[in-house]
C-alpha cells in the first residue's frame, strides 16, 4: 500500500476537496464521471487512494487527545482543540466546518468510485467487486466519524445532485447507525483476509478491518452481546490472523510496521507522504521547535503502579516524590517526564530536564516555548525521522489490543467478567506492557462490576494515551462532564498553595445539555435551511 499511495499526489484531489454539504455537486467532476476516465484498473485504484487519503490525518489523530482529559493544547487552536477543550466554541468554529466538509468530501470520492468503477473495461469482476467493497467501507467509516461528533447527518448512498446538496435532510442517528453495520455486513465477503494480502497490498481494507469497525460502532451504542459476537469471532481469527506485539514501546516504531496488531493504519510514505506533528510536541533537546500538545498530569496519575493499585490506594507504594518509578511501563512509552532518559535509534541517549531550574530548552518555563504542562510525548516518535522530525511512520486506527479492550468492556457490562475473561484480555494486555507482579496480573473475585468497570475504562486510557480514543470514551461513557470540567494540571511545578502545586494549565467546561454533541457547523444551515440544529446550540 506505501507503494501505491505514491501515486496520490497525481490525482487532482483539490478538486474533491472543495466539497461540503452545501456544494457537493459544484465540483468539476466530469472528468470523474466521464466514461473517458474510468478507462483503467490502475486510474481506477489511483482514485480510490485519494480516499484512503481522506481517512484521516496526522493533526487531527494527535491533537483529539486535547479535546479530553489527557492532553492540552497550549499554543494556538490546533484542529480547534483549545476551543473544544475549553468548551468556549459556537457553530462557526472551523474545526466543526471542515470536519463536516473533510467527511463529505471523502463520502463524495466514495460515491463516485462506487457509481462509475464499473465502466472500466477487460477487468476482472472479481478486483472490482473488491474495491468497490474497500470504497463502501471508506464511506461508512467517513458516516461513523460524522455521526459519532454530529449525532444525526445527512446519508449519502449516492452522489446528490446539485438540488438535492441544497435541500437533504439529516437522518436520525440511529439509522446512521444502520446503514453503517449494513454496508460492513455486506461488504467483509468481499475483503480479503490481512494473511492474503501480498507485501505489496499491505494496508489496504481487509476483513478484520471491517470487523474492527463494526465492533467499535457496536461499542459506541452499547450493544454488549453484538460486540462479543464480534469480538469473540475476531479473537477466533474468523477474520485473519491477529495478535498483540511482544513489545509495547515497540508497537510505536517503524521497523515494526504492519505487525501483528495492526488491523488498520493511516499509510504515510517518506517524501510522497508524511507527518510532522512532533515538530511540536517532543522535547525541545530533540529537535522539536516548540511545544503545542502536552499530556496531562490527570493522564499521568492514571498509570498504575506494578503492583495493580492506582496511585492514590492503600498500600500502592506510590511516592509523590518520585512519582515515576515503579509504574506501568506504559507511561515510559508514552509520556516524557523530568529525567527522562531520551533514546534514539542510533543508541545515543540523553536526559531531559524539565523541573524548572534545571536549565536547558526543555526546562519548564511559563510563557515560553516548552511544555505547558511539564510533560512531552514520546509514543509515536519515529527515530528514524527526516528534517524537522518529518516521518514516514503508520499512526494505527484500529489495533488487536482494542478487540481484547473491547470484549472486556461487553463482558463485564454483561456481568460477565471472570478468571478467564481476565486472563485474555486484562492480563495479556499487562504481561505484554512488562508487568510481572502477580497481584497487577491475577483476576480479583472479590471485586463487583463497578470495580471491574473502573479497571477496564483505566485499562483502555492507559492503553491508548495518546492515540485520539480517549475524547470518544468519555463521550459514550457519559462522564465528560466530570472530567471536563474545572483545571487540567501539568506537573508538580507550582506553588504549593494552589492545587497542591500542581500546575493549573487550562480551566475546562463540559455543558452535558449540549457538549455531547456538536453544533451542525454555521454556515452549512445558512446554505442549506433544511438542516436542523442540536439541541442548546
Amino acid at each position: 500500500m506505501k507503494n501505491i499511495l505514491k501515486q496520490i499526489k497525481f490525482i487532482p484531489v483539490a478538486l474533491l476537496l472543495l466539497v461540503s454539504c452545501e456544494d457537493l455537486d459544484l465540483v468539476p467532476e466530469n472528468q470523474f464521471t466521464d466514461a473517458t476516465y474510468w478507462t483503467s484498473v490502475d486510474k481506477a485504484q489511483t482514485f480510490l487512494n485519494t480516499a484512503y487519503s481522506q481517512m484521516q490525518n496526522s493533526s487531527r489523530f494527535f491533537y483529539n487527545e486535547a479535546l479530553s482529559d489527557n492532553a492540552y493544547n497550549g499554543r494556538g487552536d490546533n484542529e480547534g482543540a483549545a476551543s473544544i477543550g475549553s468548551g468556549i466554541y459556537d457553530p462557526s468554529l472551523g474545526r466543526l466546518k471542515s470536519e463536516w466538509n473533510d467527511r463529505y468530501a471523502g463520502i463524495k470520492t466514495c460515491n463516485l468510485i462506487i457509481e462509475n468503477i464499473d465502466r472500466v473495461p477487460n477487468s476482472d469482476p472479481a478486483v472490482i467487486a473488491r474495491m468497490k467493497a474497500e470504497a463502501r467501507f471508506l464511506r461508512a467509516f467517513q458516516h461513523f466519524q460524522l455521526t459519532t461528533w454530529f449525532g444525526d447527518i445527512p446519508v449519502l448512498k449516492k452522489d446528490p445532485s446539485l438540488q438535492e446538496a441544497k435541500t437533504i435532510r439529516r437522518t436520525l442517528h440511529a439509522e446512521v447507525v444502520e446503514f453503517i453495520l449494513d454496508e460492513l455486513d455486506a461488504v467483509m465477503p468481499l475483503l480479503l483476509k490481512n494473511t492474503q494480502l501480498t507485501n505489496a497490498e499491505r494496508g489496504r481494507i481487509t476483513r478484520g478491518a471491517a470487523a474492527a469497525l463494526k465492533a467499535r460502532v457496536l461499542l459506541y451504542e452499547s450493544r454488549w452481546e453484538d460486540v462479543i459476537d464480534t469480538t469473540e469471532d475476531f479473537m477466533a481469527m474468523e477474520y485473519g490472523q491477529y495478535g498483540l506485539f511482544p513489545s509495547y514501546e515497540g508497537l510505536f516504531q517503524a521497523q515494526n510496521e504492519y505487525n501483528s496488531e495492526d488491523i488498520l493504519s493511516l499509510q504515510y510514505v517518506p517524501v510522497d507522504r508524511m507527518w510532522g506533528e512532533f515538530f511540536d510536541m517532543a522535547p525541545i533537546s530533540s529537535g522539536a521547535r516548540l511545544n503545542a500538545l502536552a499530556p496531562t498530569q490527570e493522564l499521568v496519575d492514571s498509570y498504575v503502579m506494578l503492583n495493580g493499585k492506582r496511585i492514590n490506594e492503600v498500600g500502592s507504594g506510590y511516592n509523590e516524590n518520585n512519582p515515576y518509578i515503579n509504574r506501568d511501563p506504559r507511561l515510559t512509552a508514552t509520556v516524557v517526564y523530568d529525567q527522562y532518559n531520551w533514546k534514539e535509534g542510533n543508541g545515543t541517549s540523553h536526559i531531559i530536564n524539565i523541573k524548572p531550574g534545571t536549565g536547558g530548552p526543555d526546562e519548564y518555563v511559563l510563557g515560553s516555548s516548552a511544555t505547558p504542562t511539564g510533560y512531552y510525548i514520546r509514543k509515536y516518535y519515529d527515530s528514524q525521522h527526516l528534517t524537522s522530525l518529518q516521518s514516514g511512520l503508520n499512526l494505527m486506527l484500529f489495533r488487536y489490543a482494542d478487540i481484547l479492550l473491547m470484549y472486556a468492556e461487553a463482558k463485564n457490562e454483561l456481568g460477565q467478567m471472570n478468571s478467564t475473561v481476565w486472563d485474555q484480555t486484562i492480563k495479556a494486555l499487562r504481561m505484554r506492557a512488562g508487568f510481572t507482579d502477580a497481584a497487577a496480573l491475577s483476576f480479583n473475585s472479590s471485586l463487583n462490576q463497578t470495580a471491574l468497570q473502573e479497571i477496564i475504562r483505566n485499562e483502555r486510557r492507559t492503553e491508548f494515551g495518546m492515540e485520539g480514543l480517549r475524547i470518544f470514551d468519555i463521550r459514550r461513557w457519559k462522564i465528560a462532564e466530570d472530567v471536563l470540567n474545572g483545571y487540567a494540571h501539568g506537573a508538580k511545578f507550582g506553588p504549593s498553595s494552589v492545587d497542591n502545586g500542581y500546575l493549573r494549565v487550562n480551566l475546562r467546561t463540559f455543558d452535558p445539555d449540549k457538549h455531547y454533541l456538536w453544533p451542525v457547523p454555521r454556515d452549512e444551515r445558512l446554505i442549506n435551511t433544511n438542516l436542523s440544529q442540536n439541541p442548546n446550540w
